[in-house]
């Protein structure tokens, strides 16, 4: 029995992927290795996975769903951990067919696939950004999450609901995972760590934006991937206290369940940007900018739910967290 990863070559992918060869698992990873980065990045990530005789690579777009049916034919599938997606939220806006195709289209394909192919659960990545409008912090899985303020968390949002709807009819486990500001190696070159990091090196100046006021709930890595496998372990039933009249947004009649991933313990962004020049022995050339479009001020997880059921608490402070990303990103670029 394999588990199926899509977006492998990604900053979660990667790493989920990785923790489960160390577990003795077999591992299929799916990624089209598309350039909304630097895909050398990916290649690095993808040929430490590829080292691993139990992993299997497939390079796919999952929107394709014919192509996908074909390169997993004769594999079994127990469960699917779909972290694929067109990532980022300011790109939404310059990009919507993008997030189209990838996240609600090539989600569709894997809902088909989980369908077809009978798998046992269904773990899929949210985000934090179905928040949207809502200013009731901590965020709660409780809370209605219907005005989201850019088009990736439609998106996102979109996803919960169409999972929702194949556990309703087919009783296909799904379990959908929120994520809140993820980071640390191997992470994205395009999310503020990344380019603070490489920016201050480089003599530069940062752009921050809101004039540095930002309030983040800074989740490690590590931590992220701790929740996404204890989510994985633990397939949803239906929760035979559910009321139709007062629906709770988490959870249903169906085999279906939302939980938050976060550290829970929010800083300032500024605190984050000290952290990176004491790390550095270096001071930002610091841009402050006005509010971007699309962004929110604070935000904030409420991991009750996580804690609770599946006995999830974050482990990795800011402070470890940011020193384990600058050494990782001292190293890997040395010789690039």
């Amino acid at each position: 029995m394999h588990i199926l990863v899509t977006g492998a070559a990604g900053f979660i992918g990667f790493h989920v992927a990785s923790r489960l060869l160390n577990k003795g698992h077999a591992v299929i990873g799916i990624d089209n290795i598309n350039d909304y980065y630097d895909v050398r990045i990916k290649n690095s990530r993808l040929q430490i996975l590829k080292s691993n005789n139990k992993f299997t690579s497939i390079n796919c777009n999952i929107e394709d769903f014919d192509k996908l049916a074909k390169e997993l034919n004769g594999f079994q599938v127990s469960g699917i951990i779909h972290l694929a997606a067109q990532a980022g939220v300011r790109y939404s806006i310059e990009n919507p067919f993008a997030y189209a195709n990838s996240n609600l289209l090539g989600f569709t394909s894997i809902l088909e696939f989980a369908r077809n192919f009978k798998v046992n659960h269904l773990v899929y990545a949210s985000t934090s950004s179905v928040y949207g409008l809502n200013e009731n912090l901590p965020f709660s899985e409780k809370n209605i999450a219907d005005h989201p303020i850019q088009f990736y968390a439609a998106t996102k949002r979109a996803n919960e609901l169409m999972a929702h709807s194949y556990s309703s009819l087919f009783k296909i486990p799904s379990t959908g995972l929120r994520f809140f500001t993820v980071y640390g190696p191997w992470g994205r070159p395009d999310m503020a760590l990344f380019k603070f990091t490489k920016n201050i090196l480089a003599n530069k100046e940062i752009q921050v934006f809101n004039n540095g006021k930002h309030i983040r709930d800074f989740t490690y890595i590590d931590d992220i991937v701790d929740g996404i496998l204890r989510a994985f372990n633990s397939p949803p039933n239906a929760d035979q206290n559910w009321q139709p009249r007062h629906p709770s947004p988490d959870s249903s009649s169906a085999p279906f369940k939302i939980y938050n991933i976060g550290n829970s313990n929010p800083i300032n962004l500024m605190e984050y940007i000290n952290l990176i020049e004491e790390y550095l022995q270096k001071k930002a050339k610091i841009k402050y900018l006005p509010l971007q479009q699309g962004d929110v001020v604070r935000t904030q997880s409420d991991l009750s739910s996580i804690n609770s059921s599946l006995g999830y608490s974050p482990k990795i402070n800011v402070k470890v967290g940011v020193r384990n990303f600058i050494e990782w990103y001292l190293d890997y670029y040395k010789e690039r």
